[in-house]
């Protein structure tokens, strides 16, 4: 009876070690991780910002293609017009468009190319 005693006051003190050991490395490494919290909000700042200027600037690039297609298609015309060729003798080039897939789903970062 008397040993039971003994040896469970001797846990006592190995396992308040422990458990300041353990409280000692949980709040040494919960403040380092709260140090570092303004860098996730950072980093999550420029990704959106990234992600808004890369929407501007598709936006920009189809405008521009499409100008581009426009301007191609009224020179065949002219030019088919004056050697008196018909315009659909020649093949025009199929466009390809890019389509983020933020249109159809918000939570998506990835584009694909539709035909």
């Amino acid at each position: 009876m008397w040993k039971k005693e003994i040896d469970g006051a001797q846990r006592v003190p190995e396992t308040m070690t422990m458990y300041r050991e353990a409280v000692d490395e949980f709040s040494k490494n919960a403040t380092e991780f709260l140090e570092h919290i303004p860098l996730l909000t950072k980093a999550r700042d420029a990704f959106q910002r990234a992600m808004t200027v890369s929407a501007e600037l598709r936006n920009i690039l189809d405008t521009g293609d499409e100008t581009l297609q426009t301007l191609m298609a009224q020179l065949e015309q002219a030019v088919n017009s004056q050697l008196g060729t018909p315009a659909s003798d020649k093949k025009k080039p199929e466009a390809v468009r890019v389509e983020s897939i933020n249109a159809r789903r918000e939570n998506t970062e990835a584009a694909r190319v539709l035909p």
